[in-house]
């Protein structure tokens, strides 16, 4: 087993541990035994799926912050911490998917089209596990994401309540799932479904929705629960032989953490429209989709008139005919490449993003925030000694390390998928 694999599969071991844990709080509150199942089914489908980023970088900020490999309780905390945050994920997809009307979810049908758990009948003239009465989880996914959400305070209580910095990490907890769920509005009301207006898009909102929708709950959330759990303080200040600098942590994690997550959006963005399906590992589906994207609020920013109305003729519709011509209105089938995902109307909408040259105004973007977020790095000071409000040096946290930002930039930096 690589180490790669042997980091995750460690990590996979306290998801079951807390899984029981969140079940057995049910069965301690009475729940029948049917609903008990419901619920790990639940629990099981939805959280340890995915590829883990979130979760796992909670533990590997936590073990730069402390210069050294963690404890078994420092382990088990901090994996608690980074469970609790593929919870809040498990959550925002579940709900996303039935918005959305999505019909798949990591290769497998989303949790609420999911044949519905087998659960025991609570007696033996009960017909109610029968699968035609069952067809699906329908609706009741709508409560299941409650109980993913409610599970994370659960833990935090649980595991934190005698933690100096609990009410910190209730308090970050709901202030970034509020801020998800502002993001998510936006992008909803940007794009709705069945309808297609390029003059709402804008890379002002473009930013809104990635900033809010993306980058608080997946970059900067697993850094600040590290902190918090490595106790940082507010502020701090570092004494050079000199001078001394007084440090906002949390704040100076925000001011890379925000636009490193704009950069793996508008990353993803671009890699929808640019890499091959066999690299991707999906076919990209932003412009049949109508998605408010890097790709199309760049293009409309650098094309001609006469281009701009091949975009408005052809972005967000499946098919060969253009809006506004003879049969649009008409379901038609797509005749484009298997590599695409809408026929003619994506492959004219991909063909004006190459006659524009987006790739190489990507590849400008990529380098220039490159430097950016490298020089906000190097701004972090680790030479010098760290001091408390008196003065003294101080011994209950390690500091601020530019490697917590440097190992996320470097794992997307040039990726191709």
């Amino acid at each position: 087993m690589s180490s790669k694999a042997a980091r995750r599969a460690k990590f996979e071991d306290v998801f079951r541990v807390i899984r029981d844990e969140l079940v057995d709080n049910c069965r301690k509150e009475g729940l029948p035994v049917e609903a008990l199942e419901w619920y790990r089914a639940n629990l099981d489908y939805n959280v340890p799926g995915g590829k883990l980023n979130r979760g796992l970088s909670v533990i590997d900020t936590a073990e730069i912050l402390l210069g050294r490999p963690l404890s078994e309780d420092e382990y088990t905390k901090a994996a608690v911490l980074g469970w609790t945050v593929e919870l809040l994920q498990a959550y925002f997809l579940v709900a996303d998917d039935i918005m959305d009307s999505s019909i798949t979810r990591r290769g497998q049908p989303c949790w609420y089209l999911s044949p519905a758990p087998a659960v025991t009948a609570p007696s033996s003239e009960s017909i109610t596990t029968s699968a035609h009465r069952h067809p699906a989880v329908g609706m009741v996914a709508i409560n299941d994401a409650f109980m993913l959400n409610s599970a994370i305070y659960y833990l935090l209580r649980n595991h934190f309540k005698s933690h100096p910095r609990y009410i910190d990490l209730v308090d970050i907890f709901h202030d970034i799932t509020y801020k998800t769920e502002m993001g998510q509005l936006v992008d909803l009301v940007t794009a709705p479904e069945g309808v297609v207006d390029l003059a709402r898009f804008s890379l002002e909102r473009h930013r809104l929705i990635v900033t809010y929708k993306t980058a608080y709950y997946s970059f900067h959330l697993p850094v600040a629960l590290a902190m918090l759990m490595c106790n940082i303080p507010e502020t701090y200040s570092v004494q050079h032989a000199k001078s001394t600098t007084t440090l906002k942590p949390y704040d100076l994690a925000l001011s890379i953490l925000i636009p490193l997550g704009e950069y793996f959006q508008v990353q993803d963005d671009f890699l929808d429209f640019s890499a091959p399906p066999e690299v991707l590992g999906k076919i990209g589906t932003d412009i049949v989709d109508n998605k408010c994207s890097w790709c199309v609020n760049t293009v409309m920013g650098i094309c001609t008139p006469e281009q701009r109305l091949i975009l408005d003729r052809n972005y967000g519709r499946k098919g060969d005919i253009e809006a506004g011509a003879e049969g649009a209105d008409t379901e038609q089938k797509a005749q484009g490449n298997d590599g695409e995902a809408g026929g003619l109307c994506e492959k004219r909408v991909k063909e004006l993003y190459e006659a524009v040259g987006l790739r190489k105004v990507y590849a400008e973007y990529e380098t220039g925030v490159y430097k950016r977020l490298n020089e906000l790095i190097d701004s972090i000071p680790e030479e010098g000694v760290i001091i408390d409000e008196n003065g003294q040096k101080a011994q209950e946290h390690p500091g601020m390390k530019r490697e917590v930002f440097r190992s996320f930039l470097e794992k997307i930096y040039g990726r191709s998928k």
